[in-house]
């Protein structure tokens, strides 16, 4: 007895699933159609244009650039 109320429960939820799998492509046929045929329009790649400008280092002329001292070369 426990057989035949499981295995008519199992077919149950098994015509159930089966019927929303037909019923979901049955109404979203067209769209999915629609979403395998269509075709992006080309677009044109963007131009990036960089422009960059950066103000030179002046050295000041009232201070003198010190010589480096001979000990840093020594090792």
């Amino acid at each position: 007895m426990f057989t035949i109320i499981a295995a008519t429960i199992f077919l149950a939820a098994f015509l159930l699933a089966a019927g929303t799998i037909v019923g979901m492509f049955a109404l979203y046929r067209d769209k999915m159609i629609a979403a395998l045929l269509f075709e992006p329009i080309p677009q044109e790649a963007p131009v990036y244009r960089l422009r960059i400008s950066r103000r030179r280092a002046t050295p000041d002329a009232r201070t003198p650039a010190r010589p480096l001292p001979a000990s840093i070369f020594a090792a």
